[in-house]
C-alpha cells in the first residue's frame, strides 16, 4: 500500500506491508512532467494494492484551491495505476511531520517532511479503515 502527499512542488511517498500494517516513508518525488510514470513506478516496484491520497481541505473541512490541485491530480493519475485509490484528510498533517523532525533536532529537508506526512496519511488510513486491503 503507498500513500501521497500531493503537493504543487513534491509529492511525498510512503509504503506499508499489508501485513506489518507500520507505515514509513518512502521517498519524495519532483513534480515534473514525469510525475504519473514516476508513480506507477513506484506502484510496480512496491506491488501496491491500494493507493491513499492525502485530500487537503480549509480547517473548517471547506474546499480550497489546493483541494482542487489535488482532485485534478488523481483525475490525470488514477487512470493510469489500475489499482483502488482512497482519499484521507490530511488535516495538520504536514505540521505534524515538521514538529516531528524538529524534535529530533536533525538536519531535515522540505522533501522530509512531504514523505513523512504521507507516513501520517497512512496511519490515518488503516486506523480509520482497519479492514482496509
Amino acid at each position: 500500500m503507498l500513500a501521497l502527499d500531493v503537493g504543487e512542488r513534491r509529492i511525498g511517498v510512503a509504503r506499508c506491508s499489508l501485513l506489518a500494517r507500520l507505515p514509513e516513508p518512502l521517498t519524495t518525488l519532483e513534480h515534473t512532467a514525469d510525475v504519473i510514470q514516476d508513480v506507477q513506478r513506484l506502484v510496480a516496484q512496491e506491488q501496491a494494492v491500494q493507493l491513499v491520497v492525502g485530500l487537503p481541505r480549509g480547517l473548517s473541512g471547506q474546499h480550497t484551491p489546493q483541494t482542487a490541485y489535488v482532485e485534478a491530480f488523481m483525475t490525470a493519475l488514477e487512470p493510469a495505476l489500475h489499482i483502488p485509490c482512497a482519499w484521507q484528510d490530511e488535516a495538520l498533517t504536514s505540521q505534524k511531520a515538521e514538529a516531528e523532525l524538529k524534535r529530533r533536532g536533525k538536519p531535515y529537508a522540505k522533501g522530509d517532511i512531504d514523505a513523512l506526512s504521507a507516513t501520517y496519511i497512512l496511519e490515518d488510513f488503516l486506523r480509520d479503515h482497519p479492514e482496509a486491503a
